[in-house]
């Protein structure tokens, strides 16, 4: 049987697609997971001075989407803490618990979400990762009605108690999320190397706390799901060269990298660097996804599924719901 299944949504902007056009996707996708009802939740990242991604402003997005859908918990995963002031970032999940009762969920990274030039753009000092465990702790303060700072509240935020989960691609998330008995999410969907590692360091050192008392694992992988295997190896085939060209225009801009020069990447360093990230991409028809979502969730150990839906166009993401969502059902 698979575990419980969610969803990371980066709301992914196409090439000369509008950004408006990406965020109308991004709602119909939610719309149709939660009718689906197989789903858990929606994740939604923080990501900064990236042209296909359109998550930047993550509360004002997990908004919008709760707010046109019924019963999918939406959520972030995550919100860059270092980016910002605990006490504000209460108050925004504060409020969104408070239109949203029961609804919302706080995904928490320590990493920048962009390169060091945009880190100084958004006046980040960038030693504030360096506080991550102790802003952790005063956001859950605010969030529980125990604040850490006398005379200092979230209002709206206060004994709201939005769930707080640890994302992470390292051993210090899994030691932060056992030390502190909060849920761990690993970002195996592009960092692959430490999963097994993280999980079991996690699991070994977990203490209960008043949110959970015994270790929950969610875990990462990218899902192209489609009627007959030769149709999702294209779309695999197409998600692939698309993170070549996302890694190759890091120097420069994606737009200026045509499609003769993505194939001659193909087989450099950056293809290579591309292919691993991918290394937990699971494509195929209805039986190739079934078997290789069990087959990663015994491998990360996971208690629950976070499926990114990379392919390209809205017609074959939407299919990739419906598919995994009648395995869920099946299974």
């Amino acid at each position: 049987m698979l575990p419980k299944l969610s969803l990371l949504d980066l709301a992914t902007v196409g090439r000369d697609q509008p950004i408006s056009e990406a965020l109308a996707d991004t709602v119909t996708l939610a719309q149709r997971a939660d009718e689906l009802g197989a789903f858990e939740r929606l994740w939604f990242a923080e990501h900064h001075n990236m042209s296909r991604i359109a998550s930047a402003a993550t509360s004002v997005l997990i908004a919008h989407i709760a707010a046109r859908t019924e019963r999918i918990r939406v959520g972030s995963g995550g919100v860059m803490l270092p980016n910002h002031s605990p006490l504000v970032i209460a108050e925004q999940f504060g409020t969104l618990a408070e239109l949203h009762p029961g609804r919302i969920d706080l995904g928490l990274g320590r990493a920048p979400g962009t390169d060091g030039a945009t880190l100084r753009a958004l006046r980040t000092d960038p030693r504030a990762a360096e506080a991550f465990p102790q802003d952790v702790r005063e956001l859950q303060g605010y969030l529980s009605g125990e604040t850490l700072i006398d005379g200092i509240h979230a209002y709206p935020g206060r004994g709201t108690g939005v769930p707080l989960y640890i994302l992470g691609s390292s051993l210090f998330g899994a030691q932060l999320a056992a030390a502190y008995g909060l849920p761990y999410a690993f970002a195996s969907h592009f960092a692959p190397d430490a999963l097994q590692q993280a999980v079991r360091v996690y699991r070994e050192r977990f203490t209960p706390s008043d949110q959970l008392a015994a270790p929950y694992v969610i875990a990462a992988a990218n899902v192209i799901a489609a009627d007959d295997a030769a149709t999702a190896a294209e779309a695999a085939d197409q998600v692939l060269r698309a993170r070549v060209r996302m890694l190759a225009g890091r120097v420069g801009t994606d737009a200026t990298i045509d499609d003769d020069m993505v194939t001659a990447l193909m087989d450099t360093a950056v293809g290579a660097q591309a292919r691993h990230m991918l290394t937990h991409t699971i494509a195929g028809d209805p039986d190739g996804v079934a078997a290789g979502l069990a087959e990663f969730a015994e491998l990360a150990d996971a208690d629950e599924l976070m499926l990114t839906n990379p392919a390209t166009g809205l017609d074959r993401r939407l299919r990739t719901l419906e598919i995994v969502a009648g395995l869920r059902e099946a299974g």
